[in-house]
């Protein structure tokens, strides 16, 4: 009966770890497939994560090793989500707010959650990326068609046709404007530098070099002239602070993309020759939304109602009907609707993030060799049987390697590495391109920003405990457990006394007199000392043992 229970139970623990790692994958395939459809699908994205949350907390329920985790910047999450809701009551449409906020920010943090808690091997990290960079082709290739195949943005209120009179089309791709997509298109770019610096072959810094030239050609199509701007600076500045090579390379393709397109040229040159009618509207926008803050500096207008209250503070356009949705800069528009308490909340969160994505430093792991009796030294004969064996194994045919497992097979550290820097320079572009524009309004652009915060963290994460394994095995290698110590010293200190005091009564102890042999032991010690005597050699046996030899 006993045996009966105990095939049962085993049975139940081994449906329960079935049944563990199938929801394992599901929730990861979840999380896969939200960062996926973020920028081509922005209602499946939403789909998959709410099912990935639902999942998650099925695994929370089940598995006995899977907890909850905090992470580093959980609590300015947390604060910025509170004085956000605190904002509603100042709404002049609460009921509007209300609806704004929890669709809005529930998806945020359900997001920054889903990701945070997932990500926590560097393969589920592999596995994310092959998934927004699949997506990002897919973005670029639809902006290219858009470009070939003509788009007429004229009617769309994108471009000032008395100032630029032949700038007909600008592309937006999937996302909803041509900004939006300029922004996107920035942190893939970020994303991909990151990774060439890492990259370590030849192959992969050919396919990435090409993937960052597509991502910059697009973003030159899109005529933004805020992220060029942005893009140039972030790889710029990098150049100048940590590669000349970049530098180099950012100039020539920025040239080339100017002289083969002359409305490109005529854009960018306007930023610093002439004023057009949206360099005009963001500045009175922002002198409206300063006037806003100062009128509500704690808990703000309310969430989401910027574009019931811009018609009170309406100093450039004197009721026109025009829909201004939100403020043209990130900081002044998060100020003026939660507060500035609450924009203090976000910048918290956010400079955090980039703090944890540059402080996420990987390095190549150290080789662990066992010396053992067959162990090749860099000495004598183990050095020359080593140098042999090199030789050998480089004159053996090698198994031919497709330059997609090149792609794939990179190691974790220069993953992990990769990502982190260029986590921290796309968290720079969204920062400047924030002065001129508030890409964050944007749903999908604010739901792959926390991804990405997420990411950052959970690099983070991953950095810490390999640093603490790595302590814990240096400590293992140098440091003695302390009861170990204090016997080892304990008996040491007995051995030292006790051969101090056989030292000290050898020296007082009177010399022993000598004691009489008797005869037979006499001729025993003659005879041994004969024996220890050579024998003289007779005249012709040294030939002989040299004719011997």
């Amino acid at each position: 009966m006993a045996d009966t229970k105990g095939m049962q139970e085993l049975r139940r623990e081994a449906a329960r770890a079935r049944y563990a790692a199938y929801l394992k994958s599901w929730t990861e395939n979840a999380l896969y497939a939200e960062a996926f459809l973020l920028a081509l699908w922005p209602l499946g994205a939403t789909i998959a994560l709410l099912a990935g949350v639902a999942l998650l907390l099925v695994r929370f329920r089940l598995e006995k090793d899977f907890n909850f985790r905090h992470l580093p910047l959980d609590v300015p999450a947390v604060l910025f989500a509170l004085l956000g809701g605190a904002s509603i009551i100042m709404s002049p449409d609460k009921g509007f707010s209300f609806y704004n906020y929890y669709n809005l920010v529930g998806v945020y943090l359900l997001t920054y959650f889903l990701a945070g808690q997932v990500l926590r091997e560097p393969r589920q990290i592999r596995h994310l990326l092959a998934a927004v960079g699949i997506s990002a082709c897919l973005v670029v290739l639809y902006g290219f068609y858009q470009f070939l195949f003509g788009i007429d943005t004229a009617s769309m209120k994108w471009v000032d046709g008395e100032a630029f009179p032949e700038l007909k089309k600008r592309v937006f791709s999937t996302w909803e404007n041509p900004n939006i997509l300029a922004g996107y298109l920035d942190i893939m770019a970020c994303l991909g530098l990151g990774h060439l610096v890492y990259c370590g072959t030849k192959e992969r810094r050919w396919a990435i070099g090409a993937f960052i030239l597509a991502v910059a050609a697009c973003l030159a199509v899109t005529y933004a002239r805020g992220a060029c701007l942005v893009l140039a600076v972030v790889l710029a500045g990098y150049g100048v602070l940590r590669d000349w090579r970049v530098l180099l390379a950012c100039v020539g393709v920025a040239a080339a993309l100017l002289l083969l397109d002359p409305v490109l040229y005529e854009r960018m040159v306007s930023v610093f020759t002439k004023v057009d009618t949206s360099t005009e509207l963001r500045m009175a926008l922002w002198e409206s939304t300063v006037a806003m803050i100062q009128d509500h500096p704690f808990l703000g207008i309310g969430w989401g109602a910027y574009y019931m209250v811009y018609p009170e503070y309406d100093f450039y356009m004197q009721g026109e009907p025009i829909l201004i949705v939100h403020a043209h800069n990130m900081y002044l528009n998060y100020a003026a609707e939660i507060g500035i308490p609450g924009m203090l909340a976000f910048m918290w969160f956010f400079l955090g993030s980039i703090y944890l994505a540059f402080r996420a430093k990987f390095t190549m792991p150290k080789l662990h060799i066992v010396d053992t009796p067959f162990t090749l030294r860099d000495e004598g004969a183990d050095k020359e049987l080593a140098d042999i064996t090199a030789t050998i194994e480089a004159s053996m045919p090698q198994p031919a390697r497709r330059f997609w497992h090149e792609l794939i097979d990179i190691e974790d550290w220069r993953l992990l590495s990769g990502l982190a820097l260029g986590l921290g320079l796309a968290f720079i572009s969204i920062a400047l391109n924030g002065l001129t524009d508030h890409l964050l309004f944007n749903i999908p652009s604010s739901m792959f920003f926390w991804l990405l915060a997420a990411m950052a963290a959970s690099l983070y994460l991953m950095r810490e405990e390999d640093q603490e394994e790595e302590d814990e095995e240096t400590g293992k290698a140098v440091t003695p457990e302390p009861e170990k110590v204090e016997t080892f010293e304990m008996d040491l200190s007995e051995v030292l006394k006790q051969n101090k005091e056989e030292k000290t009564e050898a020296v007082e102890a009177p010399a022993e007199e000598e004691e009489e042999l008797e005869p037979e032991e006499e001729a025993k010690l003659a005879l041994f000392e004969k024996m220890k005597k050579p024998e003289p050699k007779k005249e012709g046996e040294g030939g002989n043992e040299e004719g011997k030899d």
